[in-house]
């Protein structure tokens, strides 16, 4: 139509999602999120409904994209586990080091905010994390863990994946990020090696 600006809505998510990120949902104002997208405060509730709205649009994106990191990381868990592992820890590695994106985890922010925010967005921050453990445990299931290893396992390594972020948010060095995550990993190596 003519005299209606257009925008790319993937892009527009992307700025919105990086302000909530680097800020978080309390200290985010719909000015800052129109600074962030380049989009009137109009197009903003027009395109994308209210905060709370655009917010779960927002950590649905960054779930899916990092989730699908993750899947792709431990594919080969029936073969490799530790390799698989070891692969879903670098895809959380490779994110706390891109420059073009803020520290820590989006999910993990969200879940910490939790009494401050709607229950509808404290539920998809949790639900996102279940989805997380459930991935590893499925994962570690298809390794050869048993049962309650696969579950124990699963919960520990998505702890120590949100504290990555957490720690990463605090100015955390690189050495100190591999030095929990190879202890995770001595762990998780003594248990598939105890099983054979």
């Amino acid at each position: 139509m003519a005299g209606k600006k257009q925008f790319d809505v993937g892009t527009a998510l992307d700025a919105a999602m990086v302000q909530f990120w680097r800020a978080g949902y309390a200290d985010t104002s719909l000015d800052d999120l129109s600074r962030a997208t380049g989009l009137n405060r109009s197009s903003i509730y027009s395109s994308f409904g209210d905060k709370d709205s655009l917010y779960l649009r927002c950590l649905d994106r960054y779930a899916a994209r990092y989730g699908n990191r993750y899947d792709q990381a431990l594919s080969c868990a029936s073969e490799e586990p530790l390799q698989a592992v070891g692969a879903f820890f670098e895809v959380t590695l490779r994110r706390i080091a891109d420059p073009d994106v803020p520290d820590g985890c989006l999910i993990a922010q969200t879940a910490m905010a939790a009494t401050a925010l709607s229950p509808t967005i404290t539920a998809r921050a949790i639900e996102a994390l279940d989805f997380q453990r459930a991935r590893l445990r499925t994962a570690l299931s298809a390794a050869q863990l048993t049962e309650g290893d696969a579950d124990d396992f699963a919960v520990h390594l998505t702890a120590v994946n949100q504290s990555l972020a957490l720690m990463s948010r605090t100015g955390a060095s690189h050495k100190q990020l591999r030095t929990v995550i190879d202890i995770s990993m001595s762990a998780l190596s003594h248990a598939l090696h105890a099983g054979r």
